[in-house]
């Protein structure tokens, strides 16, 4: 096993609580405030579970650059009062960003017992499957 330091679990508290003001400030009818704190709150977070030097070079990756571009434009957008084109912005940032770890997230997900059973229904086993990339995969 491996160690998880003070800073990443402060991190990992961070980023949950970013992740929280970001659905609330969604479901407040995208307030300025609540996404504008979500989206700081989720950047130091994952500044501290992965540290600020792999952050860095996790975001400026030439592959991933366009992703970047658009994942920290829409905080900018958000943080000069455009909150509905700055999460547009933020989620398409966000999906080229992170689509790497979508298989991965997916599978872990149909593994959680009542998630698991919603998401291995018929029509949305097959969607989730073109998402993850893995048309022929074992079912538990």
């Amino acid at each position: 096993m491996f160690e998880i330091t003070d800073t990443q679990k402060i991190g990992v508290g961070l980023a949950g609580f970013g992740i929280s003001f970001l659905f609330l400030g969604i479901l407040l009818f995208f307030d300025k405030g609540l996404l504008a704190i979500g989206n700081i709150l989720f950047i130091s977070g994952l500044g501290c579970v992965i540290g600020p030097k792999r952050t860095f070079f996790f975001f400026f990756q030439r592959h991933k650059f366009r992703g970047s571009i658009a994942f920290l434009g829409g905080i900018a957008i958000v943080l000069f009062g455009w909150p509905l084109v700055g999460m547009l912005f933020e989620v398409y940032g966000f999906f080229v960003l992170f689509s790497g770890f979508l298989p991965v997230a997916i599978n872990f997900l149909r593994r959680v017992p009542v998630l698991g059973t919603f998401l291995n229904m018929p029509g949305l086993s097959r969607i989730l499957d073109m998402i993850a990339g893995d048309s022929n995969r074992t079912r538990v």
